[in-house]
């Protein structure tokens, strides 16, 4: 069953005939000039070179038959008025056939942007998805991956197959022999070079593996945000000596491979001295006994040549074509990747601002994929239209997830999550997002000005909401003093004049867009964790005003921020183990009291751990 299974995750999905089509179909719908500027490219590469190869003995033929020198200059003239006109075309094909050909490369970027942004949020959290992705993105990463190349490589294939069937019909006239022995030393040269080359890209996974570890090293030893470790910590001589002994192993990679190639060369010559000692052989005979022009000599000679060129051409051609089709076969199963939730296909749901909204978990259990055991574990709850509800407890007990699933990031691997006492797997999943508004632990700043991230958008933005928000998170003070205001752009990655936030700053700026968005429902995943005492105060003073006329979810590892929430969920080992507000919950006397108890005494000064 396993063989079974890992051949079919090898078997490409699409065959090349197919990802040409998909990408016709991409070129026709984007840039129809693409496909026209391939056949013309093809067309005249080809006539080139068949002109430059016919030139000589049509020149030649005229010397030896002592045509007159009018007859002999107009031959040169127009072979070489051809050859001019043609290289001109070339050129100008040449400089017009990449804007069209990078278009249709960053429209299917786009498409894979577009699925990873908008895609299931479960789908993120699988690593074969993130496999899939990281090879969409190479397929698209520059002017050689496959969503370009596939063009170039087609025209080649064109332009090889035009000058084989030419010089084909040249041939056509000598011994079917001769022209078996072609075929035959060319193709056999062909695949003994292709099994041997083939042997770095049957170890390229080993080869990536060397070069992943080398610009992992350059990054780390580059990178400012590690600069401070590496000083400190004195970490230089370390990471050179990592990095001379990964060079090492690549250098002895390289040289086992270069060692492989010599071969491809070695069996090349024998079968080229094969190739044409039979040619010129045959030709000889031909000139000593049946009388062959010189000029003919050559033209058969030098098409023999080409001939060897133009089916090599072909074959090789292929070899990357189908190199190209499972990159791009790759790309296609990725931007197919199944989606777990209902988006626009699912049933409607519209953000009102005066409807109340119930969730309630129903015998919920949720499993990460891969895990041993559940993180989550039969949870029944319900959250009432208004209620401000606190989710405390350790580390690892499962706040997070929990938040996770109310909000629809995901869905229950047993159970039910209940808006209103409708399953939400039925909406449109994006309608339902609407009704959230968050603050998360990982900040997601955008490179782009203080009203842009507080509105999430760059246009339509209103000003005074931005003020009023930023009021709220107590962040006003701070932007009055920046150069430009709320035009003031943030990070450094994009604009030289930007800036940069403090931890907190930012988790203001946060607390500021979440508000701004004026969701039904707020929910605050450890909102102050990066903020001092005092501001952490001024914060919790300001959540009832916050919070008013909606429902809103905080998670907090700090018990004595839960005071202004309406009921609070103490959780361990996935399970809501208690139930109630502080008061009670403190007269209980259980996890949630001895918890309390613990960090209270870090903010008593005198406290029995005072001085120890």
């Amino acid at each position: 069953m396993k063989q079974t299974k890992q051949s079919k995750v090898q078997k490409p999905k699409y065959n090349m005939w197919q990802n040409t089509g998909f990408m016709i179909a991409q070129a026709w719908k984007i840039r129809k000039s693409v496909l026209l500027i391939c056949v013309l490219v093809a067309t005249v590469t080809a006539g080139k070179t068949i002109a430059e190869m016919l030139i000589a003995p049509a020149v030649l033929s005229k010397v030896e038959t002592m045509a007159p020198l009018q007859e002999l200059i107009l031959t040169i003239a127009v072979f070489g008025g051809v050859l001019i006109l043609l290289s001109g075309l070339k050129g100008y094909l040449g400089e017009n056939t990449l804007w069209g050909r990078v278009e249709v490369r960053l429209n299917i970027l786009a498409m894979i942007t577009n699925k990873v942004a908008r895609t299931s949020y479960p789908n993120i959290l699988d690593t074969d998805f993130i496999k899939f992705e990281d090879k969409a993105s190479e397929a698209v990463s520059g002017n050689d991956t496959a969503t370009e190349a596939i063009w170039t490589t087609w025209t080649d294939i064109l332009t090889n197959i035009i000058g084989f069937v030419f010089y084909l019909t040249l041939l056509s006239a000598l011994n079917p022999v001769l022209i078996a022995v072609v075929l035959i030393t060319t193709i056999a040269g062909y695949f003994v070079s292709k099994r041997i080359n083939e042997w770095g890209y049957r170890h390229r996974e080993e080869e990536a593996a060397y070069n992943k570890r080398m610009v992992y090293l350059t990054k780390l030893s580059t990178d400012r945000f590690f600069a401070k470790d590496i000083r400190i910590f004195g970490l230089q001589n370390w990471l050179e000596d990592i990095w001379n002994s990964t060079m090492s192993l690549y250098q002895g990679f390289l040289s086992k491979r270069e060692g492989i190639y010599l071969w491809t060369d070695v069996i090349e010559l024998l079968l080229t001295l094969l190739r044409n000692g039979v040619a010129y052989a045959y030709l000889i005979w031909m000139v000593l006994e049946k009388g062959l022009p010189v000029s003919e000599f050559l033209l058969y000679f030098n098409a023999v040549s080409g001939f060897t060129q133009w089916v090599n051409g072909i074959l090789s051609q292929f070899s990357i074509l189908h190199k190209q089709s499972i990159d791009l076969s790759t790309l296609r199963d990725f931007l197919e990747w199944k989606e777990p939730f209902l988006f626009e296909e699912g049933k409607p749901l519209a953000k009102d601002l005066d409807k109340d909204y119930e969730i309630c978990l129903e015998n919920v259990s949720f499993c990460y994929p891969k895990a041993e055991k559940d993180t989550l574990s039969n949870i029944n709850l319900t959250i009432h239209p208004g209620e401000k509800l606190a989710i405390v407890g350790l580390n690892g007990a499962g706040k997070t997830t929990l938040v996770k699933l109310v909000c629809g990031f995901l869905d229950p691997t047993q159970g039910r999550v209940l808006l209103n006492k409708e399953d939400i797997r039925q909406y449109n999943r994006r309608d339902y997002y609407a009704l959230f508004s968050a603050v998360f632990q990982d900040f997601s700043v955008l490179e782009a000005s203080v009203s842009e991230n507080v509105a999430q958008r760059v246009k339509e933005i209103d000003t005074q909401k931005v003020w009023e928000c930023l009021e709220k998170a107590g962040l006003t003070e701070k932007i009055h003093s920046l150069p430009q205001g709320l035009d003031t752009k943030i990070g450094r990655k994009v604009f030289e004049d930007g800036i940069e936030l403090s931890g907190g700053q930012t988790q203001r700026l946060m607390l500021a867009r979440a508000l701004y968005k004026n969701a039904p429902m707020l929910v605050l995943d450890e909102p102050t964790a990066a903020l001092d005492p005092i501001a952490e105060n001024d914060i919790y003073m300001k959540y009832n005003e916050m919070t008013s006329n909606r429902t809103s979810l905080f998670i907090s590892h700090r018990l004595a921020s839960t005071r202004f929430c309406d009921r609070i969920l103490y959780m361990e080992h996935g399970e809501i183990v208690e139930e109630g507000t502080h008061e009670s919950l403190l007269a209980l006397d259980g996890g949630y009291a001895n918890l309390f108890e613990v960090q209270s005494q870090y903010y008593q000064e005198g406290g029995k751990n005072h001085g120890k």
